[in-house]
């Protein structure tokens, strides 16, 4: 999961895309990068690590420019390659820059064909790249000495033709202007805004709304599945729908985990829905359980399950509280490689209030269940300060299946869920009870908000995957690549190659 963000401004926007990277920060901790343009030179900056390590006053005085993009990353295979940290730059035609959220899932075939009959080099392993020079080429292909946005959105239409998978994309095309587009089907999320200044107008594309909103535009709307948008130099803005048949099926998991609650994304607001969460698994509590359920008290594991617990806690009628206090120095131990590095960092991430849990049985509520990792530290943290029995609620069904759109939910024999029943689950993370959300109150909850979206992506919780082009050889491929064991192999690893030429 990565995040982006591009601004066509009317003065120099450097410290805007930082600020707005920060916001994402979330989205990605693995690395950082921003690039300007200014009288026809880019400015480029981007490092391993996060914001406020990769950039410093010496590296934002070089970023001059009043147009730019920028992206925060974590690795989905596990590489932390500098190499691979974006935007991505190709220099035909006219100098192209790029950034993007999601995972192509052909890049592989792509990348032979870019080599074998476009004649480009693909220099890493990211898809990004790949998507990168198959724009380069369908522009390059039309053959014009100076684009217009006609041939901008043909040429979109055709990396829709070529591209399958998952893609939210900013891109600069240096001395013309600002693009934005999405894949047909809508699964990674892009939105865009406005503002007047005395100046004229400015714009601004991210992945989430609150990246607009903080830097004191106002949000004009997300883009359809399949839609562009460009900006031009002269500040004028043009839409265009790019593919020729699309399905909206936005990421579920946006609304479970990765989004700030304060977003919206595709005028759902992510707050609510995991207020519905909360109250939908209380009802679900209540039912298997029965009214005398025998909590306590309800904890949630922070930050993402804080409003969802909240509002189970409410209502079920049981005291809420925080039990947990966090070292906001550590980072998302789902982003971390490696089972060994996450159990380590749960308890250096994790303290907990032992008045909160001793003598009493306590609810734990988290979003979701991935590995089984962290709970299962966190139950045994709850233990060691005296809970009387540790009951574990996740706001999420059982994630049974791998991601392949962008998110790095790893191969599926290390998922808990994969092959187990709840009450394996149960005895491996050593609960005294367990409970999941169920895939229909989820969806409904998310749905609520915007009752026009009739499909989410659900494949991680029902293996049902919505481009249709994934099989059994390509999800074992996705496994070589993903499990623990490969992620170790690659960790000193700077560029692997793909053999595009065989």
């Amino acid at each position: 999961m990565c995040g982006i963000v591009g601004i066509a401004g009317k003065s120099p926007v450097n410290q805007e895309l930082y600020d707005a990277l920060t916001v994402l920060q979330h989205r990605g901790q693995d690395a950082a990068g921003i690039v300007t343009v200014q009288d026809g030179r880019l400015f480029l900056r981007k490092d391993n690590g996060m914001v406020r390590d990769v950039f410093h006053t010496r590296h934002m005085l070089r970023l001059i420019g009043n147009f730019g993009i920028g992206h925060v990353r974590y690795p989905t295979a596990g590489s932390s390659s500098s190499a691979e940290a974006q935007p991505f730059y190709v220099n035909s035609p006219y100098g192209i820059t790029l950034a993007h959220n999601g995972n192509l899932t052909n890049a592989h075939d792509i990348a032979k064909d870019l080599f074998r009959t476009d004649l480009r080099h693909i220099n890493t392993d990211s898809d990004s790249e790949v998507l990168l020079n198959v724009f380069a080429h369908e522009l390059q292909d039309l053959g014009k000495l100076q684009p217009t946005e006609d041939d901008i959105f043909k040429a979109v239409a055709a990396v829709h033709q070529r591209c399958r998978g998952a893609y939210a994309v900013v891109a600069m095309i240096t001395g013309y202007g600002l693009l934005g587009f999405r894949d047909p089907h809508g699964i990674r999320p892009i939105i865009y805004g406005e503002r007047e200044t005395p100046n004229g107008k400015e714009y601004i594309i991210a992945s989430e709304s609150v990246a607009i909103t903080s830097l004191g535009y106002q949000v004009v709307r997300d883009l359809a599945p399949g839609e562009a948008i460009f900006i031009n130099n002269e500040g004028q803005l043009f839409t265009r729908q790019c593919a020729q048949a699309t399905t909206f099926a936005p990421c579920i998991f946006e609304y479970v985990y990765f989004a700030r609650p304060d977003s919206r994304i595709d005028n759902i607001s992510v707050y609510k829905s995991r207020l519905r969460m909360g109250e939908k698994l209380a009802a679900k509590i209540k039912r298997e359980w029965g009214e005398n359920h025998g909590i306590d008290v309800v904890i949630p594991i922070p930050d993402t399950s804080r409003t969802a617990a909240l509002e189970l806690a409410n209502n079920l009628n049981v005291k809420y509280r925080e039990g947990f206090m966090k070292n906001r120095y550590i980072g998302r131990t789902f982003i971390m490689p490696g089972q060994s590095q996450r159990k380590k960092s749960v308890r250096q991430k994790l303290s907990p209030v032992e008045l909160e849990f001793k003598g009493k049985n306590v609810l734990l509520v988290d979003d979701s269940i991935v590995r089984g990792t962290t709970c299962k530290e966190i139950i045994q943290m709850a233990r060691d300060v005296g809970a009387r029995k540790v009951f574990f609620a996740s706001a999420a069904p059982p994630v049974r299946y791998p991601n392949v759109y962008g998110i790095d939910m790893p191969a599926k024999g290390e998922l808990i869920a994969h092959g187990h029943t709840e009450q394996e689950v149960c005895d491996l993370i050593g609960a005294d009870g367990l409970i999941y959300q169920d895939l229909d109150d989820l969806i409904a909850s998310a749905r609520e908000g915007n009752p026009e979206i009739t499909r989410f992506d659900c494949s991680v919780f029902n293996g049902e995957y919505v481009t249709g082009d994934i099989d059994d050889a390509y999800l074992e491929r996705l496994e070589r690549s993903r499990n623990d064991g490969a992620k170790r192999k690659i960790e000193n690893v700077t560029i692997d190659l793909p053999n595009v030429q065989g």
